[in-house]
């Protein structure tokens, strides 16, 4: 069910239950690794060559986790919030969170297939985040951020800046390689998932329901029906209709060129019971 979000003061209690989580997650972690020490990065931190050849395969999941120092935790921990609250409202904490894993564990996964046999641990939740940042772009493309709290961007320029930094950062010879196509990586997946993914499984479960739902011409079941009023009956006939078209426009021109009056009916759609359900 989507909600009203705003940005105003950080407020821990006005959270969602899944940017808190997610908050508290990775704070016992920071403080568990803090304790514990480079044993345990080692054994949680992304090590592509221990994946590889050891079978440590938990390690593209919980390397999402571990942050370096305290600035790393508290500026990912930020672009969570920043950027999760708005997101998950539209989604819904399960697909957000869903969202939020694929694009971090997928990051991880590139990671492994560029340099398999490197011993240099990647810890971060920077692939998850530069997702969110994709999302929220698609979103919200004309919202404006402050960008190092000072300069005004609109969110889809900021994405694209961010990927080009990532990119060009990336292919320099003194940059860490790795990690900045890690950060890259999280921003490509969020997007193919977004434009084409997410977009397709939602014209085919909206067919799949259409299919259903509609009346046989030959049905002469004998089972008792109730009547609905005709205005309504009408009303669902003519929603049924405009969630086609939109759905049709998501995949021509993207999730983001929908107007509110179009993800309102989305949202009620998405809100009606199936079938025989109250």
């Amino acid at each position: 069910m989507s909600r009203d979000f705003g940005h105003g003061p950080l407020n821990f209690g006005m959270m969602s239950p899944t940017i808190k989580g997610l908050i508290l997650v990775n704070v016992i972690v920071f403080g568990l690794s803090m304790v514990v020490g480079g044993q345990f990065i080692t054994l949680f931190g992304l090590i592509p060559a221990k994946v590889i050849h050891e079978r440590l395969i938990w390690q593209p999941i919980t390397y999402m986790f571990l942050h370096a120092n305290l600035f790393h935790i508290l500026f990912n921990l930020f672009a969570l919030w920043m950027f999760g609250m708005p997101v998950e409202s539209q989604w819904g904490p399960r697909q957000f969170l869903k969202y939020y894993m694929i694009c971090g564990v997928g990051a991880g996964i590139v990671n492994v297939f560029l340099t398999p046999d490197s011993l240099s641990p990647i810890i971060g939740a920077s692939g998850a985040i530069y997702g969110l940042l994709v999302a929220f772009a698609m979103l919200y493309p004309d919202a404006v951020v402050y960008l190092y709290f000072f300069f005004p961007i609109k969110a889809k320029h900021m994405a694209i800046l961010f990927g080009l930094v990532e990119f060009f950062a990336g292919t320099s010879s003194s940059s860490p390689t790795v990690a900045r196509f890690a950060h890259l990586a999280g921003m490509v997946i969020g997007y193919v998932y977004i434009k084409w993914w997410w977009t397709i499984k939602l014209k085919t479960v909206g067919f799949i329901k259409s299919m259903v739902s509609r009346p046989s011409d030959n049905d002469d079941s004998s089972f008792p029906r109730v009547a609905e009023p005709v205005p309504a009956a009408k009303k669902v006939s003519d929603e049924a209709v405009e969630v086609d078209r939109i759905l049709d426009k998501i995949l021509e021109k993207g999730e983001e060129s929908l107007t509110d009056k179009e993800r309102d009916v989305l949202r009620r759609q998405a809100k009606r019971p199936p079938e025989g359900h109250a």
